[in-house]
């Protein structure tokens, strides 16, 4: 496996500034079991320290921090971790509520990694009500994905409520992989499979052009520029405000199911109703559907390594929409044609398609670079992703895990980020936002949770 950044981890590298910073972060909320002593947090994590080894990739950091757009980037092994450093404690202020919890995972969010070490910290953070604490990861998106995050840090915790002793993720030994890990090596590698499968090249043109010539036939299908400029695609600040949704997974994916459509098309749905609500009440709503950018996990089940493997589509979210059935039904419609339009292609060729629909982001990358202001491009509105999580209830050093939420990247041009990710019989949902930008995310949490209602009672 290389131990150089890939096309897209460099990309993610590139983009990191003040303003817009590459990290990636999970907020989970835990019971202690009932036996736990008033030391409890402390003793976890002092035997985490003791314990001090560090396993890949949370042992890796850049050989060249300071200059990210280095031809000799690569990623080394750091042989002492500082785990004083990594693994720190937090209290909230009474009352230790959920907003209390909020305004603390906002503020960690808004501060960069420090990109000399490896890039990653753990928080926990003690005071919750009813004894209750929260851990939270943050990594930068170059190291790993969203994916391999959770499936490395599930590896940490024990679907067994009495083992307590177990390591947590950054001293697991991670599975062995088969897979190439970072992907496509290098933008020379990229070049290099294409010309070997040229048909399936030829494919990819013309597949991104066939839309654009024969409109009538791709009526659901949304290819770049579509999306009607928002107060969500503004230049963003450094600060990030950070709110949480859950839901029942069940009930998500019978709405799904009665309507002919996925469990990710319910869930937008949802997501479009409250920004529909919130972005109304602004006096802010277009006219024209808002459009999401979609990551797509294209990495195979046993490829756990660094780096990125993502692929992405575009897909409308029918906000000009009322009637929420109506609207799963046109996002639906959306999410079916774009996949469709990858369809058949080789790993290689959808990557290369979804480099054609972040190219926009790309002109991101280069400001940060060149220091030269650019022109922010529409292609999408908001970023959603689904991340699958443990389909089982976890326990960590006997504590049960409650909920799992995810919390992503804004960048200048797409003020928002919404993750959603699975747990147990829940959807967990992290919506982060820039504070300079955007109102509470608070009230589109709300929203959010109004919409899932209203979908639920018009489908019972």
């Amino acid at each position: 496996m290389s131990d150089r950044p890939s096309v897209l981890d460099s990309l993610f590298l590139l983009s990191e500034t003040p303003e817009t910073m590459m990290h990636v972060a999970s907020m989970a909320t835990f019971e202690p079991p009932d036996d736990a002593g008033p030391t409890y947090t402390r003793d976890v994590v002092d035997a985490a320290r003791a314990r001090g080894s560090v396993e890949p990739p949370w042992n890796k950091r850049l050989r060249h921090p300071r200059f990210l757009a280095s031809p000799l980037q690569a990623w080394v092994t750091d042989e002492e971790p500082d785990l004083d450093y990594h693994v720190r404690r937090s209290a909230l202020p009474t009352p230790g509520g959920e907003r209390e919890l909020g305004v603390l995972v906002s503020r960690l969010h808004s501060n960069p990694l420090d990109l000399s070490r490896p890039p990653w910290e753990v928080h926990v953070v003690e005071g919750l009500e009813g004894g209750r604490f929260a851990v939270y990861l943050k990594v930068h998106h170059s190291l790993v994905d969203g994916i391999t995050a959770t499936r490395l840090t599930a590896r940490g915790m024990s679907t067994d409520p009495d083992e307590r002793d177990k390591a947590l993720f950054f001293q697991s030994p991670p599975p062995s992989s088969n897979g190439d890990g970072g992907g496509l090596a290098s933008l020379g590698g990229l070049v290099r499979t294409l010309r070997v499968q040229g048909k399936s090249a030829a494919g990819l043109g013309k597949r991104i052009v066939d839309p654009w010539v024969r409109m009538d036939r791709h009526r659901d299908l949304v290819h770049a520029p579509q999306a009607p400029k928002t107060i969500l695609n503004r230049r963003i600040g450094r600060n990030r405000r950070f709110a949480t949704q859950q839901y029942p997974l069940d009930r998500i994916k019978e709405i799904g199911r009665a309507n002919g459509a996925t469990i990710n098309d319910a869930m937008l749905s949802i997501l479009a109703g409250g920004l529909r609500k919130f972005l109304s009440d602004l006096g802010e709503l277009p006219d024209r559907p808002l459009v999401a950018f979609l990551p797509v996990n294209v990495r195979t089940e046993d490829e756990t390594g660094p780096g990125n493997v993502v692929a992405a589509i575009l897909a409308s979210m029918a906000t000009d929409v009322s009637n929420p059935l109506k609207r799963l039904h046109r996002i639906a419609a959306s999410t079916k044609a774009a996949k469709d339009q990858i369809s058949g292609l080789s790993r290689e060729a959808v990557l290369a398609y979804s480099s054609y629909l972040m190219a926009p982001s790309g002109v991101q990358a280069l400001s940060a670079l060149t220091k030269v202001p650019t022109p922010l491009p529409c292609a999408f509105n908001v970023c959603v992703s689904n991340v699958p999580g443990p389909t089982e209830p976890l326990y960590l050093q006997g504590s049960r895990l409650e909920g799992f939420y995810p919390a992503s990247i804004p960048v200048h041009g797409m003020a928002l980020n919404i993750t959603m990710m699975s747990y147990a019989n829940t959807m967990n949902v992290g919506l982060v936002g820039c504070r300079d930008s955007l109102p509470s995310l608070q009230r589109l949490a709300v929203a959010t949770g109004e919409a899932f209602e209203e979908l639920d009672r018009i489908q019972a």
